[in-house]
């Protein structure tokens, strides 16, 4: 949060879309702007109203260019399955927002964070289908079905650093380090007109 608002510089009357995000998120933090959430699903638990909350898909923003003032969304594209639903999902932010904070974990990081299991997003999905229930946290916890296994495979693709080049062109590609490795990107468009993306 510090990184966001240092380079994005939120103001109270900003209007902030939140892809994905929740009312418990925005509550840890000051009033930063006037947050609207999207998310597929988007009833809120009472007392969310201080949010405006709107359903809708992240690869098919129901807003004109512009809208915002700031984009965010913490961890989400990578669940939008296919690269040309993320390519969607890019094309919408960028064009919906000025200034962009997209941030999703890193494709090169060993540990693939939803499984908490090293290497397994490495190796071909066939494999995975396998490993996910034997060899990961989520596998042991939860026993899930391979229909909840196929879903999961389905959903999440985690991006190189290269694809987050060429989903965001217009942006700064931000590396976050855990011990000198880079755990995740944000793509961070500090100001900049929409109407040429």
């Amino acid at each position: 949060m510090e990184s966001f608002r240092t380079r994005i510089a939120p103001r109270k009357e900003d209007r902030l879309l939140d892809v994905g995000g929740t009312p418990e998120y925005w509550r840890a933090h000051d009033k930063i702007a006037q947050i609207t959430l999207l998310n597929r699903f988007s009833a809120g638990p009472a007392g969310a109203s201080e949010f405006e909350q709107v359903d809708g898909d992240g690869c098919a923003l129901p807003f004109q260019d512009g809208a915002f003032d700031i984009v965010f969304s913490n961890s989400v594209i990578e669940h939008v399955g296919t690269w040309s639903r993320q390519q969607a999902f890019a094309k919408e932010v960028r064009r919906v927002g000025r200034r962009l904070w997209i941030q999703t974990p890193a494709r090169e990081f060993f540990i693939e964070p939803h499984l908490i299991a090293p290497l397994i997003h490495w190796l071909p999905v066939r494999a995975q289908r396998h490993l996910i229930r034997h060899w990961t946290l989520w596998g042991w916890l939860e026993r899930p079905s391979r229909r909840q296994i196929e879903a999961f495979l389905d959903e999440v693709r985690l991006i190189t650093y290269g694809e987050m080049q060429a989903l965001f062109p217009d942006c700064f590609i931000l590396r976050e380090r855990i011990l000198g490795i880079t755990k995740s990107y944000v793509a961070v468009r500090a100001a900049q007109s929409t109407a040429s993306i």
